[in-house]
């Protein structure tokens, strides 16, 4: 696992490594020289810089493509800087490099490539002036074929939230010692590129959460042995569904996710007046048809043991409806349970109107994957506010409520309050009616044969990004439907498995 920091503990970090005795000028020529590792730049090459850290890691960078024979140009937001900046000029000028002060009519026509280093992950607000038109000029460039590499993170973007005005949008961003959380959030991904981190050496001084890749995923896709029952991987059952919505293609989606992602069996209890549309839609799952009123389920005490009897993981909530016994049933579910129950859709707004200090008396793990609203619906946190920080609020409402919470957004974060990981598998084709679904009977599968662990709800996040992804290769990011997304399960699969 690759771990993703602040901001601030990136400062911090920092400035412990200078005390420890590494000198500023020795870690921006660390991180000049990773810039220049990065890519093959050929030539000629416009770096862009600003007055702090990062435009001092872009002095240098101009000084190592200029000393290798490559055609560079600085274009300089001011005429002075951090310590050491007249120094770092000198040399890069000396080495052959061409300076420009530009004014707000700048223009990088002629440049096939091009160096963000204006603002570090230390920026905030939006860029105004002479930096505004830089960042525009580097972006009508980047529209007309430019290669755009950033140093750290695309200028105009926060490093710790991503959010900003006008940003660098970036082929490339080279994240200088660790990924920051900003390169994640928000509108980051409409503007990073692909992103790399590039170890100068830095030690993590402070609290970090984690990237998982494929790898770290084999000890919950685990090899299979042949002395095994479908019992083995788990029964699991779904709880949704209702007359108000057509969900029976849904619901289907749901189960046949759960099985793509490893449960023996998949077990539907909807409530019985749509039994006749679900069942046409499914030929591996069973259906346990429940007491309904007016299409909505009713809260039978002895019909809702028999539907999670002998289940491995229980999920509730998916186009279930708002109806007057759903908090009864969840209050059930919740204090009678001892298996994971996942909880999503109309089961979290069943929850934020009962109120969280109920998840007191579960008897059960509980798996919560809301989306921002839902999330405001559940901790009062503004929607804008969780999203500015969802990391901290993810992990504080996890912590506080004894709950593994899943929050979805551009990237996926998953917290137990002790444990955060980030999930950035996923592409625009999954936004969609039904994503969400899918996710859930995807988790629910793998609750059924592994631990309701930070690191089981990841992988199902990771499964259901990956889907999509190779869905929307295969399909088109405007045509594409959750549909999609659960036809493709069994190939990110493979894909991890590989």
């Amino acid at each position: 696992m690759e771990p993703v920091v602040t901001a601030e503990v990136m400062r911090v970090s920092d400035k412990a490594a200078i005390a420890a005795g590494v000198s500023e000028g020795e870690l921006i020529l660390r991180a000049a020289t990773a810039l220049r590792q990065a890519y093959g730049y050929k030539g000629p090459v416009a770096v862009v810089a600003g007055p702090g850290n990062n435009g001092a890691d872009g002095l240098v960078l101009a000084r190592l493509l200029a000393e290798d024979g490559v055609p560079v140009e600085l274009f300089m937001l001011e005429e002075s800087g951090a310590p050491g900046w007249k120094a770092r000029m000198k040399e890069a000028l000396a080495a052959g490099a061409v300076l420009h002060y530009p004014d707000a009519s700048v223009s990088f026509d002629g440049f096939p490539e091009i160096v963000d280093c204006l603002f570090g992950t230390g920026f905030h607000g939006e860029a105004a002036g002479l930096a505004k038109a830089l960042i525009e000029a580097i972006n009508r460039a980047h529209e007309s074929g430019s290669f755009v590499v950033s140093a750290d993170i695309p200028s105009g973007l926060s490093g710790t939230t991503g959010l900003g005005g006008s940003a660098v949008k970036a082929d490339l961003t080279v994240a200088i010692q660790f990924y920051k959380t900003g390169l994640f959030m928000n509108r980051a991904k409409d503007h990073t590129g692909r992103v790399v981190a590039c170890d100068i050496g830095i030690p993590l001084t402070g609290e970090a959460v984690y990237l998982p890749s494929k790898e770290d995923f084999r000890a919950v896709l685990r090899p299979r042995e042949h002395y095994a029952h479908k019992g083995t991987y788990g029964y699991v059952t779904m709880i949704g569904g209702c007359a108000a919505y057509g969900g029976a293609v849904k619901l289907a989606a749901m189960s046949h996710a759960a099985l793509r992602a490893g449960a023996g069996v998949s077990r539907l209890a909807v409530p019985s007046s749509i039994v006749p549309a679900v069942s046409p839609y499914i030929l591996e799952a069973t259906l346990c048809p429940m007491p309904d009123e007016g299409g909505f389920m009713r809260c039978d005490e002895d019909a809702l043991a028999g539907a999670v009897r002998g289940a491995a993981a229980v999920a509730v909530g998916m186009g279930w409806g708002r109806a007057k016994d759903n908090e009864a049933i969840l209050r059930f579910l919740l204090t009678h349970l001892t298996v994971p129950l996942l909880i999503d859709a109309d089961g979290i707004n069943t929850l934020a109107a009962m109120g969280t200090d109920v998840l007191r008396e579960a008897t059960c793990p509980v798996v919560l994957t809301p989306h921002p609203l839902e999330f405001q619906r559940l901790s009062g946190v503004p929607a804008a506010e969780a999203a500015a920080d969802p990391v901290r609020h993810a992990k504080d409402f996890a912590e506080a409520n004894g709950v593994t919470l899943l929050l979805k957004g551009t990237t996926t974060v998953i917290s137990d309050g002790k444990q955060t990981l980030l999930v950035s598998r996923g592409c625009p084709g999954m936004a969609t009616a039904g994503s969400g679904d899918v996710l859930s009977g995807i988790l629910t599968g793998l609750l059924g044969w592994n631990e309701p662990t930070s690191l089981t709800v990841a992988c199902g996040a990771y499964i259901a990004g990956l889907a999509g992804e190779i869905a929307e290769r295969d399909v088109n990011p405007i045509s594409m439907t959750s549909g999609d997304t659960a036809r493709h399960v069994a190939d990110a699969v493979s894909e991890m498995l590989r």
